[in-house]
């Protein structure tokens, strides 16, 4: 059994995620959430890459995608849409938790109906088509992001965060500790800490630029 199953990924946000992990893990912030309010999912990557124009491997990929995994997609461009209604309906059918889509989809009052959590550059209603082989499961880029098979997936309306696998334990570990320490904290402690370590950055930066 994977151990990472076990660890509560998506009890932190992206954005406690941003404070320990650098920007290049976290995709582009033109995919964003199409469902409002936005719910949170994580969860194992299942990548596919298309082709433009042609998105036969993400309906082969609905049936392939473990239950729990978010599937990632590099639709390359937005001319045409990756997925629509009965394939968001199907993939929630099977336990798959979310789409992230470097693309766009269709059908979206469908989705949101369905309260399924597709993350996208937006809403097309001209489906591509289904012609072009590629195997899945594979590394790829999205939204600026290397993403590979089994890498962590955190989504939420502060954005989409990528955790590789071999370090998610100890990004999440790292990550929860910090996200602790704060919530202990009253606004004066915070204030107080905050006002002298920016004090200390004003007279660094003072002395950065008298050199």
């Amino acid at each position: 059994m994977n151990a990472l199953n076990d660890i509560p990924f998506d009890s932190l946000s992206p954005t406690d995620y941003a404070n320990v992990m650098p920007r290049c893990q976290f995709i582009d912030h033109s995919i964003q959430p199409l469902l409002s309010p936005t719910p949170r999912v994580s969860g194992p990557a299942f990548t596919v890459q298309l082709t433009p124009g042609d998105h036969l491997m993400m309906h082969v990929a609905i049936y392939q995608a473990p239950p729990g995994s978010i599937i990632v997609v590099d639709g390359v461009n937005c001319d045409f849409a990756v997925a629509g209604g009965n394939v968001c309906a199907v993939a929630q059918q099977r336990g798959i938790k979310g789409f992230v889509v470097n693309g766009v989809i269709r059908d979206v009052e469908e989705v949101r109906e369905m309260g399924f959590a597709v993350f996208a550059k937006g809403v097309f209603p001209v489906p591509g088509g289904k012609n072009h082989l590629l195997p899945l499961n594979q590394p790829i880029q999205c939204g600026g992001v290397k993403v590979a098979p089994g890498d962590i997936i955190v989504a939420d309306v502060e954005g989409i965060a990528v955790l590789p696998s071999a370090q998610a334990e100890q990004i999440f570990d790292k990550a929860n500790q910090k996200a602790q320490k704060e919530q202990q904290m009253t606004l004066e402690q915070w204030r107080a800490n905050h006002e002298q370590r920016i004090a200390e950055a004003v007279a660094k930066a003072q002395k950065n630029v008298a050199q």
